[in-house]
């Protein structure tokens, strides 16, 4: 039987084989191969400053429209007066007495200073001074305004049009990458070549990812950077911190082992280089933990291990309390400081929140991923210096250099109740100011 084509649909399956091969061709030139040798056609940093433009007029008609309808501070008084002028009908000029509303305004402040508090906001998205075309970090702002509409309408069109298909596509391509040629390099024998094509591979692999986010990431102070058998430490604002990092040097990751694609990836990671990957079990066996990674850290020729003490995310805000696990080993500590600007996109990981999948589509919906890292100078622990010392003096550098509010409280508080002892340590306190302190009352 003769089969019969039609030539329209001939038409459409060349125009489409030669829009794949523009697309591919484009991606090879302009971002596979920069990617391998490590450089930059300047395209990202134009781009970035296009868009600072386009905020900055953005933000001048939402500061105008805003001003309209913003409401005025005003005093204790005055809130009081107007909320007996709506639910009274006393005279106000009268002498001034107890209400019952009144209390509306004292249980207002209440729950306001409650919710306002130093840990809580920690762990949720950072607030923006003004709006960044995104409806994810304000919903209503794109109707205020016709020329705001316009101008979020088309970025709707360009992120998720041309942006999200092309970053899909180099996520792909990266962690394809990744996954083949290590478990390529992984059949080679141990040695100094096997070293060196691992390094280039993961460092490729790893820029190409950076890319498929739009990440312009400005280093500070590169002589400072991790160095064979020491520990790199940093704060925790997202999972791509590994990649950030990941993208100007090679290090050793650390972490539970995983199934899925996750694992698949794990596994043919570690055939290249000597990560340290823990089973389930093993994890909360803290010795175990320190013997594996002492036992690393001891072999100068490894690669430096990378490890977020902090223990979960925290908003780019801030850092919390850094566990003291690794600073009992011993090794010199890499502090890092990683800083992101929020008006590109929020890399903030809510865990609680989205999923791992979701929250990659939101990195690669928006419009980019902007941040600074800075190598701060290697530290070691002092003399008569426990770990817990050692690491808030380490976490305080990081907080000082990054512009980061340096809190004392454990991220673990994301999803757990405080500590008795931190209750404690409060009861304390308040009990020596009402009763004082045995010296007080041996006195009286």
């Amino acid at each position: 039987m003769e089969l019969f084509f039609n030539p329209f649909d001939n038409l459409v399956c060349i125009l489409l084989g030669i829009s794949f091969t523009v697309w591919f061709t484009l991606l090879l030139v302009f971002i596979i191969v920069p990617a391998i040798f490590g450089v930059s056609f300047g395209i990202r940093r134009l781009y970035m400053k296009t868009l600072l433009k386009i905020f900055e007029v953005n933000a001048a008609i939402v500061l105008h429209l805003t001003s309209i309808i913003a409401r005025e501070p005003t005093s204790l008084e005055e809130e009081i007066k107007e909320i007996r002028r709506s639910g009274s009908n006393k005279d106000l000029d009268a002498a001034p007495e107890f209400e019952m509303s009144d209390i509306f305004y004292f249980a207002r402040r209440g729950v306001e200073s409650i919710m306002d508090d130093e840990v809580t906001k920690r762990f949720s998205a950072e607030e923006l001074e003004s709006w960044n075309l995104l409806t994810r970090s304000n919903y209503n702002f794109h109707y205020i305004s016709l020329r705001l509409t316009v101008l979020w309408g088309l970025g709707l069109l360009i992120r998720y049009g041309f942006l999200l298909p092309l970053r899909v596509t180099l996520a792909f391509t990266g962690v394809g990458l990744l996954v083949f040629l290590t478990s390529v390099v992984g059949l080679l024998p141990n040695g100094r070549m096997k070293n060196f094509l691992s390094e280039k591979v993961h460092l490729m692999c790893y820029r190409i990812c950076v890319r498929a986010l739009t990440a312009i990431i400005t280093y500070h102070d590169s002589e400072n950077k991790p160095k064979n058998g020491g520990i790199c430490v940093a704060n925790h604002t997202s999972p791509i911190d590994v990649i950030i990092l990941a993208s100007d040097g090679c290090y050793a990751m650390v972490g539970q082992i995983h199934g899925g694609l996750m694992g698949v990836i794990q596994r043919s990671m570690v055939k290249a280089c000597p990560h340290v990957w823990f089973e389930r079990s093993e994890v909360k066996d803290r010795h175990l933990v320190a013997k594996r990674l002492s036992d690393h850290v001891e072999d100068k020729s490894k690669l430096p291990i990378l490890i977020f003490p902090e223990g979960t995310c925290i908003n780019n805000t801030s850092v919390m309390m850094f566990k003291k696990g690794s600073f009992e080993i011993g090794a010199t500590v890499y502090p890092v400081a990683i800083k992101y600007d929020p008006r590109f996109g929020d890399a903030f990981w809510n865990s609680s929140k989205f999923g791992m999948v979701n929250y990659l589509l939101r990195m690669m919906s928006s419009w980019a991923i902007v941040c600074s890292v800075w190598y701060l100078p290697p530290m070691s622990r002092e003399e008569g210096e426990d770990a817990v010392q050692f690491a808030n003096r380490v976490k305080a550098a990081i907080a000082r250099q990054g512009g980061l509010v340096d809190l004392l409280w454990d991220g673990g508080l994301k999803r757990g109740k405080v500590k008795d002892t931190f209750k404690e340590e409060q009861q304390k306190l308040y009990s020596k100011m009402l009763v004082g302190t045995q010296e007080d009352r041996s006195r009286s």
